[in-house]
């Protein structure tokens, strides 16, 4: 059985393809400005591989999940990261982090079903949008800020609002506080936010893993566990965990 699971994000949009239960293909790109067309992409991108939507199951999820014609049906992002980190990390109980464009969400998994989640949706402190706006002031991108903070010591920034964190960032730059300082202080004010909203939830001796797009940030990784008190996990496809988790429930689907 071949399933498609289709994930289109705030920023960046994600497809799959799992056959009883394996994941044959993933595929991302940029959200851009359309969400339709950016489907219409991917399915061309599908459909060039050999496996088109239109004629396979297929499960959308994500912000634009309503705009995608060809899925027979869509599903919650909470639903569907939970599955797939399900499968990328072989447990059925698990504390999910996922860190979007737009949106943290903090997955519980006990016993391979969803128990509690929390979205901070209203924020963007903590999200990928958070990380692109001090990684602009600091004249670099997400990635590169966050590998220069693991060579820096925190400078400190109080703030959790992106505004007044920005300000916070300007003044350390005026102050000529070192770059990779910065850069720590960053890291760290998402560490301490997101380990926050998963303290709300969170038990003890329970595995926390990272998806997204952050996904093989290690030194974010470093600093949530720092946080957390207990390592976090991740591996390079749990950027996909979504439109995994998507493709596996049509599988599910079609069987039923």
């Amino acid at each position: 059985m071949v399933g498609i699971g289709i994930d289109i994000g705030s920023s960046c949009a994600k497809a799959a393809v799992t056959e009883d239960g394996n994941v044959l293909l993933t595929e991302q790109m940029p959200t851009g400005w359309s969400s339709k067309d950016t489907a219409e992409a991917l399915r061309q991108k599908l459909c060039a591989a050999g496996f088109d939507p239109a004629q396979l199951p297929c499960i959308a999820t994500g912000y634009g999940r309503v705009v995608v014609p060809y899925a027979r049906k869509a599903v919650t992002e909470i639903t569907c990261h939970a599955k797939g980190a399900q499968k990328l990390f072989g447990k059925d109980v698990l504390d999910i982090l996922d860190i979007g464009g737009q949106d943290t969400k903090v997955i519980c998994l006990r016993g391979g079903s969803v128990k509690d989640f929390l979205m901070n949706d209203k924020c963007s402190a903590g999200t990928g949008r958070f990380l692109e706006v001090m990684a602009n002031t600091l004249g670099m991108d997400p990635s590169s800020m966050i590998a220069l903070a693991a060579k820096g010591n925190d400078a400190g920034i109080s703030s959790m609002c992106t505004v007044f964190a920005e300000s916070e960032v300007i003044s350390l730059i005026g102050k000529g506080e070192p770059k990779e300082n910065i850069a720590c202080a960053v890291v760290a004010s998402i560490a301490r936010k997101i380990a926050s909203q998963a303290s709300r939830l969170r038990e003890p001796g329970v595995p926390a893993v990272l998806t997204g797009g952050l996904c093989e940030a290690s030194y974010l990784k470093d600093a949530l566990g720092k946080e957390l008190g207990t390592a976090v996990e991740s591996c390079p496809d749990a950027r996909f965990a979504g439109a995994i988790g998507a493709a596996l429930l049509a599988e599910k689907r079609q069987k039923a």
